[in-house]
């Protein structure tokens, strides 16, 4: 049964257009504390980003989870992996993230989890949409939920942090400039850092709502690498809006993408023989990440893209390590989802483990020139199922003799068809990237 709402990261729009309202938002709290309640006693956290607009939808969860009969248990802005472990600790029957992620501040969504800090199965998903179809009631006047505020929820997420690394790890003598993107890491992540013994450099931390990743943090890592190179630092980490994605910018100022990021924590675990079984990685997932994973004996499959299916296959599979290119790196010898700042920990350790700089421990992985060409898609009937598509992309796939790979994809979050083209001559790769990406314009014309 498809989803109405439902996307592969919970419900994301722009604000103010259907369903990023408030009056959907009061909606959804009363649909979603009415499928929790199904479960008996119901406690909800709720927790957000910095973007403005989430004042106005808190209120309004809030609202409808009560009316439902729910308890309510606010955290302010915490990032989004904070309030999946908070969830856990609170034994709550479920958590509830205001956010949009790395999108500007006119958007936003909501993101949910499990108390036990997982995603939502999609059976309660399609719980909750049945109950949005149905007309809003309201419990007796006993039994409407009560609202509190948690008031040290940084003070526990920063412990917790903490913890995933050994009790006497000191990272003193190494300089890290931190970008958090003016979002929801702004006020936990430079405290982690300082209290293991960094230097840190804080940017992009004076959120005002609707500042958030604007021209900063993981999407923009030009501030950052600036940054690194004038305060000769050892490195930089940067932070998406919600803090679950994470990239950062070695001493030289060039970026380390995610799939570098796995690769140094997943060799670190194996080599120290703590790794269990191999590496997820997406379909988006750099050839040369493969590549120098089976030279050490790792194995490695690919799930569709989203954090959502690379955890999927981390649980069928009961495997570790895994995520995105894009900064989504989920560890789940420490926590259950994707954790910018625990993610970020790793690759320190590991770095003081070899007594090796960023720059120097990413050689082990060279990267595969890799294309990519976003096409708008208006609509109508899908331009991968045209034939003449699909014949260029096998003509593709075989003139590059094993050597190299075709990708051709819907987003999930925006109307844009994803060309993607990846090999070992650059020049060609781009060759073939415009020439499918020409050839997908035309038919979506």
């Amino acid at each position: 049964m498809s989803k109405k709402y439902f996307g592969t990261d919970g419900i994301r729009g722009r604000v103010g257009e259907y369903p990023i309202t408030p009056d959907f938002m009061l909606k959804l709290g009363w649909a979603a504390g009415m499928a929790f309640r199904k479960m008996g006693a119901c406690k909800v956290l709720v927790g957000k980003d910095t973007r403005i607009s989430g004042y106005m939808f808190e209120s309004a969860l809030e609202a409808g989870l009560t009316s439902a009969g729910a308890d309510v248990m606010l955290l302010g802005p915490m990032p989004t992996p904070a309030i999946a472990y908070l969830s856990r600790t609170f034994q709550a029957e479920a958590g509830i993230v205001i956010s949009a992620s790395h999108n500007p501040h006119d958007d936003n969504g909501i993101k949910f989890f499990s108390g036990r800090g997982t995603k939502l199965p999609d059976e309660l998903e399609l719980m909750i949409e049945e109950l949005l179809d149905t007309p809003m009631t309201v419990v007796e006047s006993s039994k409407i939920g009560k609202v509190s505020r948690i008031n040290d929820a940084s003070g526990r997420y920063i412990e917790f942090c903490k913890s995933s690394v050994p009790t006497n790890t000191s990272f003193a003598g190494l300089k890290i400039v931190i970008d958090c993107a003016h979002g929801a890491t702004y006020k936990v992540a430079p405290s982690v850092f300082r209290e293991l013994g960094a230097e840190v450099v804080v940017l992009s931390a004076q959120p005002n709502g609707l500042n958030i990743n604007d021209n900063c943090g993981s999407t923009h890592m030009g501030q950052l690498q600036a940054a690194v190179l004038s305060e000769h630092a050892d490195l930089g980490i940067a932070f998406d809006g919600d803090g679950d994605r994470v990239l950062m910018v070695d001493h030289t100022g060039a970026i380390v993408d995610g799939d570098e990021l796995i690769f140094i924590i997943a060799r670190d675990l194996h080599e120290r023989g703590k790794l269990q079984g191999g590496v997820v990685g997406t379909l988006m997932s750099n050839l040369g990440l493969e590549l120098a994973l089976a030279d050490l004996g790792i194995p490695f499959v690919r799930a569709n893209v989203g954090d959502r299916y690379v955890i999927a296959e981390l649980l069928e599979r009961d495997w570790l390590i895994g995520g995105e290119n894009s900064g989504h790196v989920v560890c789940f010898n420490h926590t259950t989802t994707g954790d910018a700042i625990i993610a970020a920990l790793q690759v320190l350790m590991a770095l003081k483990t070899r007594n090796e700089g960023l720059a120097q421990t990413r050689q082990a992985l060279r990267k595969c020139p890799q294309v990519l060409i976003n096409v708008r898609f208006g609509g109508g009937d899908s331009p991968l199922e045209h034939p003449a598509v699909k014949e260029a992309s096998k003509r593709v796939t075989e003139a590059m003799a094993g050597r190299g790979r075709v990708l051709l994809r819907k987003s999930g979050t925006e109307p844009l068809v994803r060309v993607m083209v990846e090999g070992e001559d650059e020049t060609q790769v781009r060759g073939y990237a415009e020439e499918l990406a020409k050839l997908v314009t035309e038919v979506s014309a």
